[in-house]
C-alpha cells in the first residue's frame, strides 16, 4: 500500500504543473481572442469610416476625444461594433475586475470601473504600420520584463494584438530586446512595434500611447 501511495505522489508531482500550465495556456487563448473581437470591432469601424468618411467611426488614436477605455468603448457601443454586454467579458480575465456601467442613450454611455482590466488599449492610428501593438495583456509593459504578480497572467507570458491583425501568445523571454537576444528587429517581428518607434528601435513603453483606464 505505502509503494502504491508514493507511486500516486510522484505521478501527482509531475501531473499537477502540467495541469496547471494547460489551464494557463486556455486562459492565454481565451485572453487571445478576447483582444482579437476587440481588434475586430475597432477595425470594421475604422474601416466603414473611411469608406463613408465619417470622422467618428476612426482608430482611437485618430479623434482627439478619445482618450480612454470608456470613451472608446462608448463609440463602439454606440455604432453597434458591440454590443454593452461583450465589454465586460472582452476586458476580463483571470485575477482581474473591470466593471461596465451602461447608461442607455442615446447616445449610450459605457464607463469603465474596477482598477485591472485584462487588456491594454494603444491609440493607434489609420496611419500606424501593421505590426504597431494595439492591444497587449495587461500583465505586459512593452519591452519590460514581466513581473510575478500582475494579473491576468503575471510571468507566465502576454499577449499582444497588433494592428495588422495577427496576434500572439508569447512567453517572458519574449518580452525585452535583452531578453529576446538583443535583436530590436527581431524584437520588433516577434512581439510588434510601439507606435512611437521607428523601425530597429525600441524604446520604453509611453504611458501616452494607452487610452487610460477607466
Amino acid at each position: 500500500m505505502l509503494v502504491v501511495i508514493s507511486i500516486i505522489a510522484v505521478l501527482a508531482a509531475f501531473a499537477v504543473p502540467a495541469l496547471t500550465s494547460a489551464l494557463t495556456k486556455g486562459q492565454m487563448t481565451g485572453t487571445m481572442n478576447n483582444a482579437r473581437q476587440m481588434y475586430l470591432a475597432g477595425q470594421q469601424m475604422a474601416l466603414d469610416g473611411a469608406a463613408n468618411s465619417d470622422p467618428n467611426l476612426v482608430f482611437p488614436g485618430d479623434d482627439a476625444t478619445i482618450l480612454s477605455v470608456s470613451d472608446y468603448m462608448t463609440r463602439l457601443v454606440n455604432n453597434d461594433y458591440l454590443k454593452p454586454g461583450d465589454v465586460q467579458k472582452l476586458l476580463n480575465g483571470p485575477g482581474t475586475n473591470a466593471s461596465v456601467a451602461y447608461a442607455a442613450g442615446p447616445p449610450a454611455t459605457i464607463t469603465m470601473g474596477g482598477t485591472t482590466p485584462a487588456l491594454k488599449i494603444f491609440r493607434v492610428t489609420d496611419a500606424n504600420s501593421s505590426n504597431v501593438v494595439f492591444i497587449e495583456s495587461n500583465n505586459y509593459t512593452y519591452d519590460t520584463a514581466l513581473p510575478a504578480n500582475t494579473n491576468p497572467f503575471g510571468d507566465k507570458g502576454f499577449i499582444v494584438q497588433r494592428k495588422g491583425g495577427d496576434a500572439s501568445i508569447l512567453r517572458k523571454n519574449n518580452a525585452t530586446v535583452a531578453l529576446a537576444g538583443g535583436n530590436a528587429s527581431v524584437f520588433q517581428s516577434t512581439v510588434g512595434k510601439q507606435l512611437s518607434d521607428a523601425d530597429g528601435t525600441v524604446t520604453a513603453e509611453v504611458p501616452g500611447n494607452l487610452l487610460t483606464y477607466p
